[in-house]
C-alpha cells in the first residue's frame, strides 16, 4: 500500500519530469522535481512558518503563567492550553509539514533505491502511459542510454564515503545540504545575546542555582540548529548522492521561502507603523465648529453655548 499510494506517484512525477525534459538529463530532473515539490508546499510551509512565530511571541505570556502556577503543574498546564485556545495556536502546527517531508524523503528514496540497483526500474515500475513518450521507448530498446548524473560531473548513484573511498563531488553536496540546514534554521531562530548556552545552565544548575524551565527550553531550541546540520551529514553521507541533491536544493528552495515570508511579514510591520491612525471625536479629542467667528466644541454644551451667542447677538440688534 506505501508502494503504491506513496512511493509510485511520488517516483513517477520524477520520471515524467525527466522524459519531457530536454536532454533527459536525471540530475537536473531531480532538481526541477524538488523545485515543484517546495512550491507545492508552499501554502503549509507559510503556515508553519506563522505558527512558529506565533509560539515565539506566546513566550512572555507562558513565563508570567509559570509564575502564577508557582510549581502546580496541573494549573500551569490548564492555563497554557487555554492561551493557546484563546490565541489559536496548536502546539503541533508543525508537525503537518515535517511528516509530509519525512514521507516524501521515504518515498524518493524508495524510488530511487530501485533506479540505482536496476535502471529497468524506470520502466518497470513507471505508469503505463508514460510508456508512450518517446523517450522511454527508446529507454525500454537499450536501458544503457540511462546517465544517472548531474550534467555528467557528479555520479547520483555513488555515496559520499563507501568502501572505494571518498567520492568528492558527492561530499561537496552533503556538507552544502548540511550547511543550508543550518542557515534555514538560524533564520527563524531570535537573535538574543544575554541568552546562556544550555551548557552554562547545566553548569549554574551544578552549582546550585535553580534554572528556569522556559530558559531550558529556549536554549535546547537554540542546539537545534547545530544538531540538525549534524543529523542530516551523517544520514547522507553513506547514502546515493541523489538523495543529497535532493536535500540540498530543497533546503536553499525553503530558506528562500522563509525569507519571502519574513519580509512579507516586515513589510506589513512598517505599514501599519506608517498608516496615520483615525481622528475621532471623543472626551480627549472632541470636535469643533465654527459659528459668527467663535469656535466652540461639539460637546453637550455646545447647545448652552450656542444660546448664549444668539442672545448677545439679538440685544446687540435692539439696542
Amino acid at each position: 500500500m506505501f508502494n503504491t499510494l506513496i512511493v509510485q506517484p511520488i517516483f513517477n512525477l520524477l520520471v515524467f519530469i525527466y522524459a519531457l525534459l530536454p536532454g533527459h538529463n536525471f540530475g537536473l530532473a531531480l532538481i526541477i522535481f524538488t523545485i515543484l515539490i517546495r512550491l507545492l508546499m508552499w501554502p503549509l510551509v507559510k503556515k508553519q512558518l506563522h505558527h512558529a512565530k506565533a509560539i515565539r511571541k506566546l513566550q512572555p505570556e507562558l513565563k508570567r503563567i509559570k509564575k502564577e502556577a508557582k510549581g502546580d503543574r496541573q494549573k500551569e498546564s490548564l492555563m497554557v492550553m487555554e492561551l493557546y485556545k484563546e490565541r489559536e495556536v496548536s502546539p503541533f502546527g508543525s508537525i503537518g509539514v515535517l511528516a509530509i517531508q519525512l514521507v516524501i524523503l521515504i518515498g524518493l528514496y524508495s524510488g530511487l533505491r530501485r533506479v540505482i540497483d536496476n535502471p529497468q526500474a524506470i520502466i518497470d515500475f513507471s505508469y503505463s502511459f508514460l510508456h508512450d513518450t518517446n523517450w522511454l521507448r527508446s529507454l525500454a530498446e537499450n536501458i544503457n542510454q540511462f546517465d544517472a548524473t548531474l550534467l555528467g560531473v557528479v555520479d547520483l548513484t555513488k555515496a559520499a564515503v563507501s568502501q572505494e573511498g571518498v567520492y568528492w563531488p558527492a561530499m561537496l553536496i552533503v556538507v552544502g545540504s548540511a550547511v543550508t540546514q543550518y542557515f534555514q534554521s538560524v533564520q527563524l531562530m531570535p537573535s538574543d545575546k544575554d541568552a546562556r548556552t544550555l551548557r552554562q545552565i547545566m553548569k549554574d544548575a551544578g552549582s546550585g542555582k535553580q534554572a528556569d524551565q522556559s530558559e531550558v527550553n529556549a536554549a535546547v531550541t537554540r542546539s537545534t540548529k547545530y544538531f540538525i546540520p549534524a543529523m542530516i551529514f551523517v544520514f547522507t553521507i553513506n547514502l546515493p548522492s541523489a538523495l543529497g541533491l535532493y536535500w540540498f536544493v530543497s533546503g536553499l528552495v525553503a530558506y528562500l521561502q522563509q525569507a519571502k515570508i519574513l519580509k512579507q511579514d516586515e513589510d506589513e510591520l512598517e505599514a501599519m507603523a506608517d498608516k496615520p491612525l483615525p481622528k475621532r471625536p471623543g472626551k480627549h479629542q472632541p470636535s469643533k465648529i465654527t459659528i459668527e467667528g467663535e469656535i466652540v466644541s461639539d460637546t453637550p454644551k455646545t447647545k448652552t453655548t450656542k444660546k448664549k451667542s444668539s442672545k448677545k447677538t439679538a440685544n446687540k440688534r435692539r439696542k
